[in-house]
């Protein structure tokens, strides 16, 4: 069978660089196949897939070195629109791909600028709107959508051009857990149907092995690191060494296993720890089970925010986006606030940052109602990084953006040097600090957005999905960083999140909404070990409880607990003997885009 895409030594340098971002890839894709590109930011793997779609070198200029062939074809010669005939792009922001001011006029776009005639366009957009059951949503404007709704229509906006390949950069990065895991089964689903080849490249290893993968390929520093089936792959310490998560599972075995012979087998299936053979491994996850201690999360300080009976609607007619919230955050808390696309989430947010004003109900800052405070009153204690960077950046250089709110309030020029350089460091932005911000990735601007509110010092901190659009490496080091402000200087962290890792791995509790309703307030454990729970807030459930029940564990709950509190162990030893080996901190090198 011949390759639907080859690359044969192929490098590739940005103009703006002095280093090439690919080097020498040899790489063969076949038709039919699914393949999961993973890798750290800066790795070179969203460069990889820009090559392929023509984007490179036609919209970002660079030198090529040696052959790619895409369908028959060289993407350098086709053009983007040539390319877009072959190859359906689906981007990380959905919205930034609309067109159309309804769904199916987005859907009909491609099709508008082929001239194709009337009758046919419409047979073709209704069955592509079936295709990805949008069919019900076709006269809405794709603004009024769900995340996960724009992002079926964005699938079908390229489905529509009868394309052979389907490349998807972080589909997974703005949806919820449940919605993400239907996207995942809609992908496969349209792989069977319509026999197209596949690319996804996405941070969430994890959540894209929900459904088969052929093979995974990992990117670093410009270079193919690995390119294995999914079962080869997660036996071995590749993903853990290029600073990929594994899945939670695997992870937990391996720590049971350490320091004995055994290794994890291939042939036991690990792809998918609902299929995956467990038993070889049962007696070490309950020995290291017992062997690790249950962390204490007890916070007994005095309350910082408190929400009494809070209820919201965006206009008196319309239904209640919050009915009757209720909740007590204690000072030094870090905690985060989960629940689907739609629940309520970035709303509650924004009524305690006073941008919206409730209907009934009170919050209280210390023990004060705020409801006579002003946004930028409130906005001296309580910071709020917003999910989408776009939403927040206003100043073209990166140093003026996270240096604004200073400058806003009268901070003398040289304090605002010194605390802007130390929180670009922090959040691993140091090397970028001269550069525009429209030079940087979705990624990198999110950790700008974080900067400007973490060199203001507030009380209380709320982000809004913080970790989207963030490699492994990266995320750990802002959470790690938010860690440490929290334990060290008492502040209390608010995060609004899809991540359940997050939520796991640094929140000791979860404020569960849903439809508007507060309907768990408890550990993050017990959380996403209760099944009604998280399908009715659409979190996944972790597949840590899947170990535990196969294992035999009673308490599955405790499993998750004992193996988030044996991860900050490992963790918080590994940065002490980094630290003791480098003497102080330094700024990392830059990355590749």
């Amino acid at each position: 069978m011949e390759p639907i895409i080859e690359f044969k030594n192929f490098s590739f340098k940005y103009r703006a660089q002095q280093e090439p971002t690919l080097y020498d890839i040899n790489l063969k894709i076949y038709p039919g196949e699914k393949i999961l590109i993973a890798g750290p930011s800066g790795s070179g793997k969203s460069t990889l897939a820009h090559c392929i779609n023509a984007l490179i070198p036609c919209s970002f200029r660079g030198d090529v070195k040696g052959t790619l062939r895409v369908c028959g074809q060289e993407p350098a010669k086709a053009g983007v629109f040539g390319m877009s005939k072959k190859v359906g792009t689906v981007l990380q922001d959905t919205d930034g791909q609309f067109i159309g001011m309804t769904v199916a006029e987005d859907l009909a776009f491609a099709l508008e600028n082929d001239a194709v005639p009337q009758n046919e366009m419409y047979e073709r957009v209704n069955k592509v709107a079936e295709l990805v059951s949008m069919s019900s949503f076709l006269t809405h404007a794709p603004g009024e959508l769900s995340g996960g709704q724009k992002q079926r229509v964005s699938l079908g906006g390229v489905l529509v051009d009868d394309v052979d390949i389907l490349l998807f950069d972080e589909p997974l990065a703005n949806l919820d857990p449940a919605t993400g895991k239907r996207t995942i089964a809609l992908i496969d689903e349209i792989l069977k149907k319509e026999k197209l080849m596949v690319l996804i490249v996405e941070h969430r290893l994890e959540d894209v092995l929900y459904k088969d993968v052929d093979r995974i390929i990992v990117v670093n520093e410009g270079r193919i690191i690995a390119d294995e089936r999914p079962d080869d792959l997660l036996c071995k310490d590749v993903l853990e060494q290029q600073g990929i998560r594994e899945p939670l599972y695997i992870t937990a075995i391996k720590h049971a296993i350490r320091g004995s012979d055994k290794k994890l087998q291939p042939k036991d299936a690990p792809q998918h720890i609902e299929s995956m053979r467990v038993e070889p491994y049962r007696e070490d996850v309950l020995r290291w089970f017992t062997q690790v201690e249950l962390p204490n999360r007890r916070n007994e300080n005095q309350p910082i925010l408190e929400v009494k009976n809070l209820s919201f609607a965006y206009s008196p007619d319309a239904p209640r986006v919050l009915s009757d919230i209720n909740f007590t955050i204690r000072r030094g808390e870090m905690l985060s606030i989960v629940g689907k696309n739609g629940a309520g989430k970035s709303t509650l947010s924004s009524l305690i940052c006073g941008f919206y004003r409730p209907a009934k109900g009170q919050i209280l800052l210390n023990g004060k109602d705020i409801s006579p405070l002003s946004v930028k009153e409130r906005g001296e204690q309580i910071g709020l990084v917003m999910q989408s960077p776009n939403q927040m950046i206003s100043k073209p250089m990166i140093m003026e953006e996270v240096g604004l709110g200073l400058a806003v309030r009268g901070v003398p020029a040289k304090e605002i040097e010194e605390r802007v350089h130390e929180t670009l460091k922090i959040c691993g932005l140091y090397p970028f600090r001269n550069w525009p911000v429209n030079a940087l990735s979705f990624g990198q601007k999110k950790r700008v957005s974080i900067a400007s509110i973490l060199v203001m010092n507030p009380q209380v901190l709320i982000l809004d999905e913080p970790t989207a659009g963030q490699d492994y490496r990266h995320y750990t080091e802002i959470m790690e960083f938010l860690k440490k402000l929290n334990e060290e200087m008492g502040l209390t962290i608010i995060m609004i999140t899809h991540d359940m890792h997050l939520m796991l791995e640094y929140t000791d509790r979860a404020i569960v909404l849903a439809d508007g309703h507060l309907i768990t307030d408890d550990t993050p454990a017990k959380v996403l070990t209760n099944e009604e729970a998280a399908d009715r807030a659409y979190l996944k459930k972790t597949s840590l409880y899947d170990l535990a029940i196969k294992c035999g564990i009673e308490k599955p709950d405790e499993l998750v607990d004992r193996f988030i509190a044996y991860e900050r162990t490992l963790r918080r030893a590994k940065q002490q003997e980094d630290t003791a080996g480098t003497g102080k901190a330094g700024g990392r090198k830059g990355e590749n885009r």
